[in-house]
């Protein structure tokens, strides 16, 4: 009787000892990875000639590309690499900077940070969650968009002159359906000019003086966003509202000697802005206005005020393929009435300007494109009044993919 129990013993043991090391092994197996398996290494390179067919050496575009105009020659617009990483299932993080800023018009290619980010999911599927650190404002498309994948070669001034460099330090959170974060990866992945992923709703608080510049008032920006990609047989629309508010201040460094101004330098940054897109298949339109008010020198008075802004822009574009060659024709028409608050003496401008141009792809590594640019600017500040200057121009860009 004991033997019996004892040999039952035994194989209760040995079955015991065998599912224990079944189920030990893919532990025993699992191989810890290395540092350099846990983010990626990506980015891209843009070279510009833009004085091909100009008529107006004058014609200027400070905001965009400072390679227009009088001295303008052969030009690095952009020279990224991007360090990012799913380094836990609920934390991400992104680091671009950028090895082609100017530090004035005669130096140029310092290094800068464009974006340092970290988000935090707060369940498993990460569809919500806390961007914090400096990153792209949630204020219009083509101020998310990135530059690699947008057609026209600068962005318009209507929307991007809310936020210099798209940028800035602050918290934001951001929610979206797994399905629908899914569906904002393969817009961009597939060739269809996505934003990104920046949710379907948005709110965060941010210093409001722009990318890489100190907070000066200790009052933040707020900014929320609402946006829904929605699919039509097979056409993809996405309507989105925004607004941020806050004050801006003109720092002294931006003045002119002879300006007037309010006595804090802080002025009402308010904006409002709809959009809609309709993603190429193979047709596509990208729209967007925004109003608002901001700081906008007045050369009546010689000061700085507080006005009223508009403006906008309509770009329509094709998806095509000759071959394996990818072809984006576009046409992009842009207005803008009010002030740069991040220009010397908050510049007063309007902008009437129209473009076409188009994107070849012989490959994913590399984009040729070629752009036709008809141009009205008035930019006045202090120093440069009764400034209006008009002009075409024809520009190229290299752009490399890696």
């Amino acid at each position: 009787m004991i033997k019996k129990h004892l040999l039952v013993i035994s194989l209760i043991g040995l079955f015991a000892q065998n599912s224990f090391a079944q189920k030990a092994e893919p532990i025993l197996n699992e191989k810890k990875k290395s540092w350099y398996e846990t983010f990626q290494i990506r980015g891209y390179v843009q070279a510009r000639y833009n004085r091909l067919l100009e008529t107006n050496a004058q014609l200027k575009n400070e905001q965009g590309d400072k390679s227009w105009g009088q001295d303008g020659g052969f030009f690095l617009r952009r020279v990224r690499i991007i360090f990012y990483g799913q380094i836990h299932k609920n934390v991400y993080f992104y680091i671009q900077p950028d090895f082609a800023s100017s530090a004035s018009t005669t130096s140029l290619h310092f290094g800068q940070l464009r974006d340092c980010y970290m988000d935090i999911g707060i369940d498993k599927d990460n569809e919500f969650r806390f961007r914090i650190g400096q990153s792209k404002i949630p204020f219009g498309f083509e101020n998310m968009q990135s530059s690699q994948n947008r057609l026209a070669l600068d962005r318009n001034d209507a929307l991007n002159s809310a936020v210099s460099n798209e940028r800035d330090l602050g918290v934001f959170f951001y929610w979206a359906p797994k399905e629908t974060r899914e569906l904002f990866s393969k817009l961009v992945s597939e060739g269809y000019k996505g934003s990104g992923d920046y949710g379907v709703f948005a709110l965060g608080a941010y210093n409001g003086q722009t990318a890489n510049k100190p907070e000066l008032n200790n009052r933040p920006h707020v900014v929320t966003r609402l946006t829904y990609p929605i699919k039509i047989g097979n056409q993809i629309i996405e309507p989105s509202l925004q607004a941020y508010t806050g004050k801006y201040v003109v720092a002294k460094d931006q003045l002119t000697t002879g300006t007037k101004y309010v006595k804090d330098l802080n002025y009402i940054d308010q904006r409002v802005a709809a959009t809609f897109i309709m993603y190429p298949k193979p047709f596509g339109i990208q729209a967007e206005y925004n109003i608002g008010k901001g700081p906008e020198f007045n050369p009546k008075t010689d000061s700085i005020e507080s006005q009223k802004l508009q403006g906008g822009y309509v770009t329509l574009n094709y998806k095509t393929n000759y071959k394996k060659h990818l072809l984006f024709p576009f046409i992009r028409a842009h207005y803008y009435d009010g002030g740069k608050k991040h220009e010397k003496d908050a510049r007063s401008y309007t902008v009437k300007e129209a473009e076409f141009g188009i994107e070849w792809q012989p490959n994913k590594n590399f984009e040729l494109v070629g752009m036709y640019t008809i141009s009205n600017r008035r930019f006045e500040d202090f120093t440069l009044q009764n400034n209006t200057q008009q002009g075409r121009l024809f520009r190229l860009q290299a752009q490399v993919n890696f």
